[in-house]
């Protein structure tokens, strides 16, 4: 695969690049909320689709895939029976957390987040900061999950499409408010590949059969060209496309999803790593993002594919990361 394989990931919030990429006022403190108050474990759960868990193959050795990201091998693991959310958070979802809750996200707190150039006006996308090895990605002042192209923008028309530009911690937050948590990598890959043993995705082994479009990818030549061939430029709704095998919609592309996990290129190989129900290494720096987003392209970020693994900074956010709770 290409050497630029994690090029369409969204940078880290301190950059992708030599030079750090840090929009906040000199000196600024992080601000740590805490977690707001659960809402009840009766409410937020009419989407949660049960998966009786059970044992399956974790992890590829695909020709197509990165070993480095630490994809292989394919062990098996057993997982206790649990839901997961049949589409991922939609921004009326988490409108409602914040409306109820009054919480701020780190995007917000910080000031910023990233956004694809090529969605900027022209004045921002000139005035706008960049990661040096990933420039199509601007450190926007003032994007946020309610303002996704920064100011100016809305989410009209948008309440059905996935919420973005919330961190880890932003993810956490609305889980623990509405009784959920996120899921684990392990029960995050079960529930994707939808019963399919080794397919490359939640459908199958070919990304369009009978040239039909599955998921939401870059279409065209990355960066430079999106044909928007399979429907859309940025986030679809959530219910867009047909849904795997267990019923679960858009766990190809359309947005990355936070999981629970710390992320380690090797912690799964040791001889000790747990295959019951594993959540991950005690501790890290960065966590687990899974199924790829919009702005994946085979050429670059080949990792739309089902086992696929990238990871983000905890307090990091973009234009192309969301996420789906469990329970």
């Amino acid at each position: 695969m290409s050497e630029h394989g994690r090029a369409c990931c969204t940078p880290g919030r301190t950059g992708a690049g030599p030079e750090p990429v840090t929009l906040a006022a000199p000196g600024a403190a992080r601000v740590v909320q805490a977690p707001p108050e659960p809402l009840g474990p009766s409410q937020h759960t009419a989407a949660l689709t049960s998966l009786r868990g059970g044992s399956f193959l974790m992890g590829t050795e695909d020709a197509e895939g990165f070993p480095a990201d630490g994809e292989g091998p394919v062990r098996e693991v057993h997982l206790a029976p649990f839901e997961i959310d049949t589409y991922a958070v939609t921004n009326a979802r988490f409108a409602d957390f914040a409306d109820r809750t009054g919480y701020v996200t780190e995007a917000e707190r910080f000031g910023w987040s990233y956004v694809f150039a090529r969605f900027l006006p022209a004045e921002l996308r000139r005035s706008s900061r960049r990661p040096e090895q990933t420039p199509w990605w601007c450190g926007v002042p003032g994007a946020d999950w309610r303002h996704p192209e920064g100011p100016g923008s809305s989410l009209d028309d948008r309440a059905d499409h996935p919420v973005v530009h919330v961190s880890w911690s932003d993810a956490e937050a609305y889980a623990h408010w509405a009784g959920l948590r996120l899921p684990t990598e392990a029960e995050w890959e079960y529930a994707a590949r939808g019963g399919l043993a080794g397919a490359r995705y939640p459908w199958g082994d070919e990304l369009t059969p009978d040239g039909e479009h599955r998921c939401n990818i870059w279409q065209g030549s990355f960066p430079s060209k999106n044909t928007g061939e399979d429907g859309y430029l940025g986030t679809a709704p959530v219910d867009a496309y047909e849904p795997n095998g267990f019923g679960l919609y858009n766990v190809s592309g359309n947005v990355w999803e936070w999981c629970a996990d710390w992320f380690s290129a090797d912690w799964h190989t040791r001889p000790d790593a747990r295959r019951k129900n594993p959540d991950g290494p005690p501790s890290g720096t960065s966590r687990v993002m899974r199924g790829g987003s919009y702005m994946c392209h085979r050429s670059y970020c080949n990792r739309y594919r089902v086992a696929a693994r990238s990871s983000n900074e905890p307090d990091s956010s973009g234009g192309n990361i969301g996420f789906r709770c469990a329970r």
